[in-house]
């Protein structure tokens, strides 16, 4: 009679890492698993799984949980044929960029793309900084490929909006008396998923949505915060997002 043999599941190193990352933070805080569970909602078993190299077999939401309870961050990383996937990722930012210029521009904005700025400690670059003269408004545009960490993208897009009239001074000349702030994420199901699960905060960071974008556009007259779904095709016929 033939033996069936068990084959025991892998353990990747990775998720060893995570384990061996959490073990220490949680030590280092002086917590126990099952006050790390509790403080993070979740079952103490799954903190036991994650500790001891078995992520895989907890849900990414429940390693999320467990590392925001101990301030820390769970990030997931993807590859496909070694770095290939970041290179797919900024193809898709430079169609949805160059698709925001096409429009801002037809709208007769004055536009300049991958603004640096390096002031008060903070560096970085702002994807898209636009002025509309006819009403001295200004737009600072962050494009998103994909949607990764909430807190850090909010706290960036903050620096960006508060540096944007002084950087729109420095390159167009004027002071601008309105100021617009814009999300621009491609039309997208699984973004557009990903933004209905954080529909509160969404909502309260960006209240206004594609239509409302839009219009704005056309006539920026007010202060303005919205998420602008745009498609990332390169079609110039469509002139995207009107």
């Amino acid at each position: 009679m033939r033996s069936i043999a068990h084959a025991t599941p892998r353990i990747s190193t990775d998720d060893e890492r995570v384990g061996a990352t959490l073990k220490a933070i949680r030590r280092r805080s002086d917590l126990t698993q099952e006050a790390v569970a509790d403080m993070a909602g979740v079952p103490v078993r799954d903190v036991s799984a994650i500790e001891t190299g078995r992520a895989s077999e907890v849900r990414l939401g429940r390693i999320r949980a467990v590392f925001g309870a101990v301030d820390g961050t769970a990030r997931l990383s993807t590859w496909w044929h070694g770095a290939a996937a970041d290179r797919l990722l900024d193809e898709r930012h430079a169609g949805l960029v160059e698709s925001a210029l096409r429009v801002l521009r037809h709208r007769g904005w004055e536009t300049a793309a991958e603004v640096s700025f390096s002031e008060f400690g903070e560096r970085g670059s702002v994807d898209i900084l636009a002025g509309y003269r006819p009403t001295l408004a200004v737009a600072v545009g962050e494009v998103k490929g994909s949607v990764g960490s909430m807190e850090e993208m909010h706290r960036m897009l903050d620096v960006k909006e508060r540096l944007a009239p002084g950087l729109w001074r420095e390159r167009f000349g004027c002071h601008p008396r309105i100021l617009g702030r814009v999300l621009i994420l491609p039309e997208d199901r699984s973004i557009r998923r990903i933004v209905e699960r954080h529909a509160a905060t969404m909502a309260t960071v960006y209240p206004a949505r594609s239509r409302e974008v839009r219009a704005w556009l056309q006539h920026p007259d007010r202060p303005l915060r919205g998420i602008w779904f745009l498609s990332d095709l390169p079609n110039t016929q469509r002139v995207a997002g009107r």
